[in-house]
């Protein structure tokens, strides 16, 4: 499997990988075309499989351009035929250290990683696993159900 950033050519295939995870969202096509243009505040990277899109990543930037960057996990999707085989967990460990070069290409660091959720998305152990977050908050009836709000803080030293 490979994971690199996203390209125009992409935008097709990861909305169909948005469409097939998410059932309760619509215009998926113009959700990723609109995170896709909003490089470099928004930063999407692709599983490609057997010439395929299996997953994306989408990482957004905080509060501006800043010299110590405050990194959300803004939406992470694999095709639900593809799931339970390592895609999410190879999109956050494989997407991460391009997201710092980015990042380093312009003199920032990153700060703090954090996450949103739903309360009951099983995810939340990947999450946990795979970036060090931990549960700060909850928010009550927020989208579709209660939202956990999860962060690590002070990685600016772990490149």
């Amino acid at each position: 499997m490979n994971i690199r950033q996203m390209t125009t050519q992409d935008v097709g295939p990861v909305a169909e990988v948005h469409k097939a995870a998410f059932v309760r969202q619509t215009m998926s096509r113009d959700w990723i075309q609109c995170n896709f243009n909003a490089y470099p505040l928004m930063q999407l990277f692709v599983a490609e499989q057997k010439g395929l899109i299996v997953g994306y990543i989408l990482w957004n930037q905080k509060s501006g351009f800043r010299p110590s960057v405050v990194l959300e996990l803004g939406q992470i999707a694999v095709h639900p035929e593809s799931q339970g085989r390592g895609v999410g967990k190879q999109l956050i460990t494989d997407s991460l250290p391009l997201v710092r070069a980015q990042l380093g290409k312009r003199g920032a660091t990153l700060k703090h990683i954090i996450v949103t959720t739903r309360a009951d998305n099983y995810a939340q152990k990947l999450y946990q696993k795979n970036l060090g977050v931990e549960t700060e908050a909850m928010i009550k009836d927020l989208y579709s159900a209660d939202e956990v709000f999860m962060i690590r803080r002070n990685v600016i030293s772990e490149a």
